[in-house]
């Protein structure tokens, strides 16, 4: 990656992190503090320079793995970010590509 690049990807990661959450039981755990904005902003960055849509963004959600319960159980994390949040999160990606 080239410094602006990497200069981006942490840039996506640091909105990501204090403006997306997960939501347990009406809790706001925001994904900066659960240490997921930078895996999340690494794996969708890749649809920035192609074809961003929901779709595409859950898909790659789904794939992510959350251990709760203290590793008891793996849940994707699209099923723990609210709708709400989603949408945040497609606006950050949106305001992203339009960088690009």
């Amino acid at each position: 990656m080239s410094q602006s690049t990497t200069e981006l990807l942490e840039a996506l990661a640091a909105d990501i992190g204090k403006e997306v959450y997960i939501d347990i039981a009406k809790w706001h755990l925001y994904l900066a503090d659960a240490h997921l904005h930078t895996t999340i902003a690494e794996q969708l960055y890749p649809l920035l320079t192609s074809t961003l849509s929901e779709e595409r963004v859950q898909q790659v959600l789904q794939q992510i793995s959350v251990k709760v319960g203290g590793g008891k159980r793996d849940l994707p994390l699209l099923d723990l970010i609210p709708m709400q949040g989603f949408m945040t999160l497609m606006e950050i990606l949106e305001k992203y590509q339009q960088r690009l």
